[in-house]
C-alpha cells in the first residue's frame, strides 16, 4: 500500500490536500502529523468534503524539531512522497518570535530532508514555500525567476529552505518542488488572517454598540485564489514527477477595498460605515500590488485557479453565516 506523508495535516491546505489525494487514489495510507490534540474537526471536515474513507488517514503528533525522533519515524513508515505543510504561517508573528519562527520553519525541512537521505529512499518531496519570499520592489506579476529579497523572518526562513532545494535538486536528481503559493483562503481558515477576520466582524456587527474595523490599507492587491484549487495544482505537482519551483496562484490581483464591498454588499451593509483605516496597521516594507504569474505550471500541467475572486469571497462568507 502506497504510503503518504503530511505535515501540518490538520491546516486547511491539509484537509483539502487530504480530500484530493483520497478521491483521487486508491490502496492509499496517508500518514499525518499535526501539534492539534483535537482532531475531531479534522475528521468533521473531511466528511463534509464527502470524504468516507477515514479509516485511510492516521494522524500523529512527531515532534518535527527532533531530529532523531523524525527519522525514527520515516524509517518506520517509509513514505513514497512527502508534503510538507507545517510551520508557523504567521508573517506578523513571526516579527515578535522572529529567531523561533525561523528556526522551526528550516529546522523541520531539515530533519525531514536529513532522514530521507538517510533511509536513501528519496521520496517525492512537496515543499510549501512562499511568495513572501519576493521582492517588495516588484512591479509585474511574479514568476519562478522573479527577484527575491525576504523581508521577514518567515520570509527568511523560506527563502532558505527554497535555495536548499535547488541545490537537493542537482546533487540528488531529487523530485522535490518548491510550490512558491500564494493568497489561498477556505471556510476552514485560521481565523486570524485578514479575510476570516473582515467576515467574522461582519457577521457579529451590533449595529447600536459596535466600534468600526481597523484596517492598514483599501488599496492593497493581492492574488487570492481557493485552498482547494491551490491544493489541487500541489497534488497535480506531485502525481506528474514535477521537480523545482512552480509559482501557484490565480495570476489575478484584487483590492483588500473590493473584498470588503463583497462581504458588507451581500449582508445588505454599508461597509464605510464600519471601516476604519488606520496606516499604522501596515507592515514596513509590504508591498501594495503581489500577484502571481502561473504560466510556468499552466503551461506543463494545465493547471488554472477555477474558483473566481468574488464566488471565493461568498463561499467563506455564506459558510460563516450558516454555523
Amino acid at each position: 500500500m502506497k504510503k503518504i506523508l503530511i505535515t501540518g495535516i490538520t491546516g486547511q491546505d491539509g484537509i483539502f490536500l487530504t480530500s484530493k489525494i483520497l478521491k483521487s487514489e486508491d490502496k492509499i495510507e496517508i500518514i499525518g502529523v499535526s501539534r492539534n490534540k483535537n482532531l475531531k474537526p479534522f475528521y468533521e471536515n473531511l466528511k463534509k468534503l464527502n470524504i468516507t474513507k477515514l479509516e485511510n488517514v492516521k494522524v500523529e503528533n512527531v515532534n518535527l524539531i527532533d531530529k532523531v525522533a523524525v527519522q525514527q519515524f520515516l524509517e518506520s513508515k517509509s513514505p513514497s512522497e512527502i508534503y510538507n505543510l507545517s510551520g508557523p504561517s504567521s508573517v506578523n508573528k513571526s516579527f515578535s518570535k522572529d529567531s523561533e519562527s525561523y528556526e522551526k520553519i528550516v529546522k523541520i525541512f531539515e530533519n525531514l530532508v536529513s532522514g530521507s537521505i538517510k533511509s536513501r529512499k528519496f521520496p517525492a518531496f512537496f515543499q510549501a514555500s512562499s511568495s513572501e519570499m519576493f521582492s517588495p520592489d516588484a512591479e509585474e506579476a511574479l514568476t519562478e525567476e522573479s527577484l527575491m529579497k525576504p523581508n521577514s523572518p518567515y520570509a527568511e526562513a523560506k527563502y532558505h529552505i527554497h535555495n536548499e532545494i535547488n541545490l537537493l535538486v542537482e546533487k540528488f536528481n531529487w523530485n522535490i518542488i518548491s510550490g512558491i503559493m500564494f493568497n489561498h483562503e477556505s471556510e476552514y481558515r485560521d481565523r486570524n488572517y485578514l479575510m476570516p477576520k473582515i467576515i467574522d466582524y461582519s457577521k457579529n456587527i451590533n449595529l447600536k454598540n459596535k466600534s468600526k474595523l481597523k484596517i492598514g490599507s483599501l488599496d492593497y492587491v493581492r492574488d487570492w485564489s481557493y485552498a482547494g484549487d491551490i491544493m489541487d495544482a500541489v497534488y497535480k505537482l506531485m502525481s506528474n514527477g514535477a521537480t523545482g519551483s512552480f509559482v501557484i496562484g490565480s495570476g489575478i490581483g484584487n483590492t483588500i477595498q473590493k473584498m470588503i464591498e463583497i462581504i458588507f454588499q451581500y449582508q445588505n451593509l454599508n461597509w464605510k460605515d464600519f471601516i476604519e483605516i488606520d496606516p499604522t496597521l501596515l507592515r514596513k516594507g509590504d508591498p501594495l500590488v503581489r500577484v502571481a504569474n502561473p504560466k510556468k505550471i499552466n503551461d506543463m500541467y494545465k493547471w488554472k485557479a477555477n474558483l473566481n475572486f468574488e464566488d471565493l469571497v461568498i463561499k467563506c462568507l455564506t459558510h460563516e453565516l450558516s454555523v
